[in-house]
């Protein structure tokens, strides 16, 4: 029992399907403290840069709101249009914060995970309404710990907080009294300040959540060995299926050297356990080519083929051997059996010669100049 549940513990690294189907289906690494501390950071930024602007903008805004005619106090339609009128020039003021704050939310989390859609993550599941399922995934492992760290992010942050209140109280208290112009650009430093502040801590939360979630996110992917296996299969084929297509290859295979045979010039046998089929097209090739070969069984084949045909079967077990070991199929010879395939192949032209006028066939060649190295 002990054995069988260890090997069926997730111990193996996920496989590039694995990740891959996963990444289908949405479920890729994602921080929100990442994202966090993103969005913070580059709202210190725009209002280091863009902030003159946007306190000049809002300036002037205050200004004409709070400047009004004795027409306007005693027609509410009048009050109402100026009301609106400025709630449209604030927002456009403060648009380039809130459409840099949207583009970095939506960038943020593809720096861990990258870009990714999965309509499987968006379909509605019947399951996701479950309330015991919900209440199972809040009270998880997973769901405590992410409160756990939802907990000392807030803890910190209002740590962080507290820390920069305390530190500028005097500098809150004193805004009330400054000019509306210096009380603005004051308030936008000590927002500016506040944001690096409170950044600075979201960089530890956010060191520690980065590794974790991918840690996190592998460990969900571990697989067993079994699921390993399973997959190799799937993709690869059983060892039966890829041993029965090798067989079938090695048939086909067979059968067009089986064809080649009859149109060899010479089979050169051992006499008995090797045969080599060998065409030579002077026009075409530079050497005489191997166009079949095989020990046994299937030399056997190549000469009863060979016979069959009138292919002239000539006995040279050197020769027979080094071709058989050197030489694959349909590949020419080597230079340094050149000689020696010439004294067969002279020897069936002249025994063609010889059947076609009548005249006794010549004896075949011995004792060929195969080199030692070849034999």
């Amino acid at each position: 029992m002990a054995e069988n549940a260890s090997a069926e513990e997730r111990t193996e690294q996920p496989t590039p399907k694995r990740l891959r189907e996963a990444r289908e289906k949405g479920q890729v690494p994602r921080s929100r403290e990442l994202t966090t501390l993103a969005v913070l950071l580059v709202s210190a930024a725009a209002f280091l840069f863009l902030g003159g602007g946007m306190v000049g903008r809002l300036l002037q805004i205050m200004r004409r709101s709070f400047v009004l005619e004795r027409d306007a106090l005693t027609d509410p339609s009048q009050l109402v249009h100026s009301l609106s009128g400025s709630i449209g020039e604030g927002l456009l003021a403060v648009a380039p914060l809130f459409a840099l704050l949207l583009v970095t939310a939506a960038l943020a989390p593809l720096a861990l995970g990258g870009w990714t859609f999965s309509a499987k993550a968006i379909a509605f599941k019947v399951e996701k309404l479950d309330p015991i399922k919900g209440l199972g995934r809040i009270f998880s492992l997973k769901g405590l710990m992410e409160l756990g760290k939802t907990l000392a992010k807030f803890l910190l942050v209002a740590v962080a907080s507290a820390v920069i209140l305390w530190g500028r109280l005097d500098e809150l208290r004193a805004l009330a009294s400054e000019p509306l112009r210096q009380a603005l650009a004051h308030a936008g430093s000590l927002c500016l300040w506040a944001f690096l502040f409170i950044g600075s801590v979201l960089v530890l939360v956010a060191l520690v959540d980065v590794p974790f979630q991918l840690w996190q996110h592998n460990k969900q992917l571990r697989m067993t060995r079994k699921e390993i296996k399973d997959e190799h299969k799937e993709t690869e084929g059983s060892p039966e299926v890829k041993g029965r297509i090798r067989a079938i290859q090695r048939e086909m295979a067979q059968r067009r050297m089986m064809q080649e045979v009859p149109n060899a010039d010479v089979v050169i046998t051992n006499p008995t356990h090797y045969a080599v089929a060998l065409r030579y097209e002077r026009e075409e090739e530079s050497a005489p080519r191997v166009v079949a070969k095989g020990a046994d069984l299937i030399a056997k084949q190549i000469r009863t083929i060979a016979e069959a045909h009138g292919v002239p079967v000539v006995s040279a077990p050197p020769l027979a051997r080094a071709l058989h070991a050197l030489v694959e199929i349909d590949q020419e010879i080597p230079a340094e059996l050149y000689v020696a395939v010439a004294h067969i192949l002279a020897y069936v032209y002249q025994l063609d010669a010889a059947l076609a006028e009548g005249r006794r066939p010549p004896e075949p060649p011995e004792d060929l100049p195969v080199p030692e190295a070849f034999r």
